[in-house]
């Protein structure tokens, strides 16, 4: 019998074409002989699509797409609820569900919680390593609880700025100082994101990030080389080897890492044996400390002292075949295909294991 899986992706959320470019990769990878594909698409107004099995990998997004008529592009029927995630009449039930979603809406809780709720196994983060994971603020005060060391910052919510933006920049300039980061507090993919040297910098930045959320973080330049890890896993989790980043661009945003291809990768990263050791050791911490499941790859700056400072982490990285997280994984001897059947068989197991615990006296 195959395994029923559900590809959930798309969503209401600015990386929806992120989020695309992802399930098309996935689709094209995955062993069809061993999984019975089933497409869940979920439009960018939040309309939830259930569409029949795939026959085989897909070549095109549009093919993951909808038409203004409600038609799925490729060979599919539809259900616009969230009941979408099962379909008892027609007797396709699925057995694990992959969110192939990136961002709020997505990887933020939201979508995992609803599959708590409907008792469905699902492959990645639980509700609460989400939620943590997509809020920047809440993580770090997780992180600061762990030990782990960090930049210096701060954070606002628009109601705080509105009343008095000065008061918000002169904490940012007596605390920070320049440069500084500007990021809404709970997105991914570096939207929203600036680098400021100066106070005209960082009144635009603070336009710009509070279009994205109700609360931003300022951070702390930090000065070292850009480093990241993938852990895989569940309660016993495991590291993959380190990559860096090469950015030609000021910093690593939205454009530079899917649109003009102005960063380069470097795989595996010239560290030392003792600071991969300590790296590997810090991003298991990391992903403990949030509680974390499946998988998230844990970013540092690497000081030119050789001390690592975490900066985030992601609880659903880029997963085509050329984003940073497979290629870690690439390099430590887990091809593409191999990676999904893992992180699929892990969803399983931890959802096995909370059948196990008891919910009545």
């Amino acid at each position: 019998m195959k395994i029923k899986l559900g590809l959930l992706y798309g969503g209401k959320s600015a990386e929806h074409k992120v989020s695309l470019q992802t399930a098309l990769a996935v689709t094209k990878a995955i062993n069809h002989d061993k999984y019975e594909v089933h497409p869940i698409y979920i439009t960018e107004t939040g309309e939830w699509v259930r569409g029949t099995k795939l026959t085989g990998p897909l070549e095109t997004v549009n093919e993951l797409e909808i038409s203004n008529s409600g038609t799925v592009i490729s060979p599919v029927s539809l259900n616009t609820n969230m009941f979408a995630l099962s379909d008892v009449k027609n007797e396709e039930t699925l057995d694990v569900i992959f969110p192939l979603l990136h961002g709020p809406n997505g990887e933020d809780g939201t979508v995992q919680g609803l599959l708590e709720l409907l008792n469905l196994p699902y492959v990645g983060n639980g509700v609460l390593a989400s939620a943590a994971g997509m809020d920047k603020v809440v993580m770090k005060q997780l992180f600061s609880q762990a030990g782990l060391k960090q930049v210096k910052y701060e954070y606002f919510i628009r109601k705080e700025w509105d009343e008095n933006r000065e008061a918000a920049y002169e904490v940012v300039e007596e605390n920070l100082g320049y440069p500084c980061f500007v990021k809404p507090a709970n997105l991914g993919s570096s939207v929203g994101i600036s680098k400021c040297d100066n106070r005209k910098e960082l009144e635009a930045a603070f336009e710009e990030a509070f279009q994205f959320d109700r609360k931003i973080i300022i951070e702390e330049a930090a000065i070292g080389r850009e480093v990241e890890i993938g852990v895989l896993g569940n309660d016993d989790p495991s590291c993959s080897v380190v990559g860096e980043i090469l950015p030609k661009a000021a910093f690593y945003d939205y454009k530079a890492k899917y649109e003009d291809g102005s960063t380069g990768l470097a795989i595996p990263a010239e560290i030392s044996e003792e600071t991969y050791v300590e790296m590997k050791g810090l991003a298991i911490k990391a992903f403990k400390a949030i509680d974390g499941s499946g998988l998230v790859r844990a970013d540092f700056f690497l000081t030119k002292e050789g001390e690592l400072i975490i900066n985030e982490v992601n609880t659903m990285p880029g997963f085509t075949p050329f984003s940073m997280f497979p290629l870690l994984w690439k390099h430590a001897g887990v091809e593409y295909p191999v990676l999904i059947e893992t992180l699929v068989d892990l969803a399983l197991q931890r959802h096995d294991e909370k059948q196990k615990i008891k919910h009545t006296m």
